[in-house]
């Protein structure tokens, strides 16, 4: 008799609610969905079903999605082979979406799932059955699709009108009884921060100003600590910030503002005197991100582990190639290394040689392959930056040193020798700038000055003329990269013409 009795089934219930209304309650809607499967449950124990005594519960979330820490958990251990079938009330517990059923159904099938909803009779096994689901699902992801229309077309008449409906409080009000409140405290630091910027005029002064008063972002109380606020302004957030037209007494929506319930802290003169600034762009130093590959991306960083970015500024239609740390972009110049910035070209020949030479690479290797392929991370301090090298390097220490010297804050020049001298950083940039040049159109990267000059985004003529510096006499490139050179030697100094040979060079440059 034992042999004909009916193999155990174990039995998962999934529950679901979309909000948290009503979850306080003694007797709420997922415990009224698991008492209903479990009596079905129990209806079919002469087949061998069990109920699981794991809970799969998902309180407050949205069956639009499969990011449901209760639904992950009944999935890994459908996977390990703890369920043989999964029972909810009904089919839009497990999913409102048509694409995740199809997901959910495949994972059944792989490891010979039943699916039962207890309130909507079918059997997944047949071909009518599936069309059964499919058709209910429909209805499930059109019904979803219809609430959020009306959600989205309520929020937006709202919004016309001026009400609050809702979202990321900004600093300077509280939300009671759904609406905005004016913080009097907060709003003092709102009036400060906008007109400490008129005062001041720079993203850069202003973090500055802010640090030093202590004023940071809105402190809030949320589950989600990242969330909680009450740290330092960086320009991203104060951008915002300036631009935020809640603070004029408006509401947006779908990028359009519209007069609010709420009462204004700033006077539209005020607001519309630091948009003027803001849309003039008075801080004097405009760094722009640069687009180009620059070779050391994402491999440089400075001695506080931030990492360093490509930049540029112009001037005189010449573009300068920077790499500036990540923490002054960010507005937070204090937490820099020792080097906020430093040119591009200096640092990416600096390194560049010192791989070729340690590893003996052949000079028919293209720069940026060098970099690529040997460099895993290049750290820049005061004294010297430090390269770890890829795997590919084969060397018994993956340590590089180069020596670096600080010329004067902010600045940094490539030393070889005595650590006294003062190298003139241009005059040093334009002689490994034009080294670089050269080796790169020997390596036939590229057939012409003028495709070089496409690439650097440089004129020509300006390209040709600064080529003349990789054909100076040794001694006076060596002057040159040290800072021994004469007083009078300058970038202005140099004639556009040189003499050929290199004792009549050192004859001209007052060597």
């Amino acid at each position: 008799m034992a042999s004909n009795a009916p193999r155990t089934l174990r039995c998962a219930i999934y529950t679901r609610k979309s909000t948290e209304h009503g979850l306080e309650l003694e007797f709420n809607s997922l415990d009224a969905q698991r008492e209903a499967c479990e009596s079905y449950i129990k209806s079919q124990a002469s087949l061998g079903w069990k109920v699981l005594p794991q809970p799969y519960d998902d309180p407050a979330f949205s069956g639009g999605n499969l990011e449901r820490p209760a639904l992950k958990q009944l999935l890994k251990d459908i996977e390990a082979g703890k369920v043989d079938v999964v029972v909810v009330y009904k089919i839009d517990r497990l999913t409102r979406s048509l694409a995740d059923f199809a997901k959910l159904v495949e994972a059944f099938d792989a490891r010979s799932i039943s699916f039962v909803a207890v309130t909507q009779q079918f059997n997944t096994t047949t071909s009518m059955g599936r069309l059964t689901l499919n058709v209910l699902l429909s209805f499930a992801q059109f019904e979803r699709e219809l609430s959020s229309e009306r959600v989205r077309d309520k929020v937006a008449a709202s919004r016309r009108k001026g009400k609050w409906t809702g979202g990321t409080v900004p600093l300077g009000y509280e939300a009671r009884d759904k609406k905005l409140v004016i913080n009097p405290t907060e709003a003092d630091t709102v009036r400060t921060i906008f007109r400490r910027y008129i005062q001041l005029q720079s993203f850069g002064r202003l973090v500055a100003d802010l640090d030093r008063h202590g004023i940071v972002t809105k402190r809030r109380n949320t589950k989600v600590k990242k969330f909680n606020g009450g740290i330092p302004f960086t320009y991203g957030p104060l951008a915002h910030f300036l631009k935020n037209r809640i603070y004029i007494g408006e509401t947006g929506h779908g990028g359009k503002w519209y007069p609010g319930e709420h009462k204004a802290i700033i006077d539209r003169k005020t607001f519309d005197k630091v948009q003027e600034l803001l849309a003039l762009g008075t801080n004097k130093r405009k760094v722009k991100r640069s687009e180009s590959g620059a070779l050391l991306m994402g491999k440089l960083f400075d001695d506080r582990g931030n990492a360093m970015s490509p930049s540029f500024s112009s001037k005189n239609g010449v573009r300068y190639k920077f790499y500036v740390s990540s923490a002054l972009l960010r507005g937070r110049k204090l937490e820099a290394g020792s080097f906020a910035r430093v040119p591009a070209t200096n640092i990416e020949l600096a390194v560049i040689n010192a791989m070729r030479e340690r590893l003996k690479i052949d000079t028919a290797v293209l720069d940026a392959d060098v970099i690529s392929n040997y460099v895993a991370r290049a750290e820049l301090s005061n004294r010297a930056v430090q390269i770890t090298t890829s795997p590919a390097a084969k060397i018994r220490s993956n340590q590089i040193s180069i020596p670096w010297q600080v010329r004067r804050p902010g600045s940094a020049s490539i030393v070889e020798a005595d650590g006294g001298c003062q190298p003139d950083a241009k005059l040093v940039q334009a002689t490994v700038r034009a080294h670089a040049w050269l080796r790169h159109l020997a390596n036939n990267r590229f057939a012409t000055v003028e495709a070089l000059a496409a690439f650097v985004n440089l004129h020509p003529k300006l390209v040709r003329q600064e080529l003349r510096y990789a054909f100076l006499a040794p001694t006076i490139t060596e002057a040159i990269i040290v800072g021994n050179q004469p007083a009078t030697l300058s970038l202005a100094r140099i004639p556009k013409t040189l003499p050929l040979t290199w004792s009549e060079q050192r004859r001209a440059l007052g060597f």
